[in-house]
């Protein structure tokens, strides 16, 4: 733990790590407060929820890729503090709504649009960010700092949020969140070291979100690594809106006892970043990379045939295990994303990746609508966890098998 010890004594990285802090928790209570606006307060019906998961992932899908060439052009500190604010106002929308008695599912569909703009450039732009406060050595070690702050906001975030929407009810609990947001954009503007004035750029924007994903097409681990990621999420964003449905209407569990169960994906979370080091040194960073990605799969199975009995307590289990792997391949595969781009392309690289690998989101959550519709809710996660088991095949199939070292350098693989 020394090194994020003294990690942490950089004061511009301890202000981004503040700022991820708020932001990571404000968002764990908006990702169980905003759909819980549409299902209790709302009765929103499986089709308005699916599309509602659509609306919050649409914009990785529509401005994506045009929003890495941008964000390569810009101050990325600059571009994260504007969204930081955009996305506090929009959300504030939501409970004075509430309290005027006009809110609507329409509302909340278009403060999921604006939420999703502002989200794919500050995580495009905070994903490039930190290799210019931190040394391309060091960036395992950053990478796995701020992601034990989003899984530790895992753990409190939805348990708190869980009761916050029962005291405040679910309109009123996402002012937590907008304060997050808020707080967020003052650490990063306090952050002293500046970022060199970007260089005019001659080309159209067009010729460089092409340079940025010919980058990440033509490399083959790069490839297989956002088909892997991609496929996995397309299957979660069909089952997490069915989740919150099966628990909270047909299960008839409070927002308080929803957020205790999903507060175990945050322990396991730690126990994934702890391990982390660990497990790569011993079995190689590929084999680490999708064993995170297996091993985990097969409990979703356990999904359609929870009750409000002991089987609670796999979904527990479910939780706990997707947390840690999540936290192990994500680890692993940002930081060699990072560290093999070079740094006038990591927006663009970036905003690929999240235009392949997110832009299955929107998509997923329309198809878990329609089939929780159709078929009904367990039946949908049925389908979503035999989708789930296949996602580690990309990388089963690639040299990632059994690649102890990722490389350190693109020139060998493009």
């Amino acid at each position: 733990m020394l090194w994020r010890v003294s990690l942490l004594r950089d004061r511009d990285f301890r202000l981004l790590f503040l700022a991820d802090t708020a932001s990571q928790a404000g968002s764990q209570i908006l990702l169980l407060a905003l759909p819980l606006v549409a299902v209790l307060a709302l009765r929103a019906s499986e089709v308005e929820v699916g599309v509602l998961a659509a609306c919050q992932t649409l914009a990785f899908v529509v401005i994506g890729l045009p929003a890495g060439a941008l964000v390569d052009r810009l101050r990325k500190r600059v571009v994260m503090v504007v969204a930081d604010w955009a996305r506090a106002l929009a959300l504030a929308s939501v409970p004075v709504a509430w309290w005027l008695d006009v809110l609507s599912i329409y509302q909340l569909y278009a403060v999921a649009v604006v939420l999703g703009v502002f989200t794919v450039f500050f995580d495009v732009a905070y994903q490039s960010y930190l290799p210019r406060l931190v040394e391309r050595e060091r960036l395992v070690e950053g990478n796995s700092t701020l992601e034990i702050v989003r899984t530790v906001a895992q753990v409190g975030g939805p348990s708190a949020g869980g009761y916050l929407i029962q005291l405040l009810t679910a309109p009123f609990a996402l002012v937590a969140t907008v304060a997050g947001f808020a707080w967020s954009a003052l650490c990063l503007g306090t952050i002293r070291r500046r970022e060199a004035r970007q260089e005019a750029r001659r080309a159209r924007l067009g010729t460089e979100i092409a340079e940025g994903v010919r980058f990440v097409l033509g490399h083959p681990l790069l490839r297989r690594i956002a088909g892997c990621t991609a496929t996995a999420n397309l299957f979660v964003s069909v089952s997490q809106p069915m989740i919150l449905l099966l628990l909270a209407r047909e299960l008839g569990l409070d927002a308080g006892a929803i957020g205790l169960l999903m507060a175990a994906g945050g322990f396991g979370g730690i126990a994934g970043a702890l391990a982390n080091a660990r497990i790569a040194r011993r079995l190689g960073q590929g084999p680490a990379m999708w064993l995170g990605i297996a091993v985990p799969a097969p409990l979703a199975f356990v999904l359609p045939w929870m009750e409000a009995d002991w089987r609670l307590g796999l979904f527990a289990l479910y939780e706990f295990s997707t947390g840690a792997g999540v936290v192990l391949y994500n680890v692993t595969q940002l930081s060699f994303r990072q560290a093999i781009t070079p740094e006038p392309l990591l927006g663009r690289m970036n905003a690929t990746m999240r235009f392949l690998v997110w832009g299955t989101l929107p998509l997923g959550g329309l198809i878990g609508g329609a089939l929780g519709g159709a078929i009904g809710v367990r039946d949908t996660l049925m389908v979503a966890a035999i989708g789930s088991c296949l996602a580690f095949l990309w990388l089963i199939t690639s040299p990632l098998r059994t690649m102890r070292e990722l490389p350190a350098s693109s020139h060998t693989l493009v």
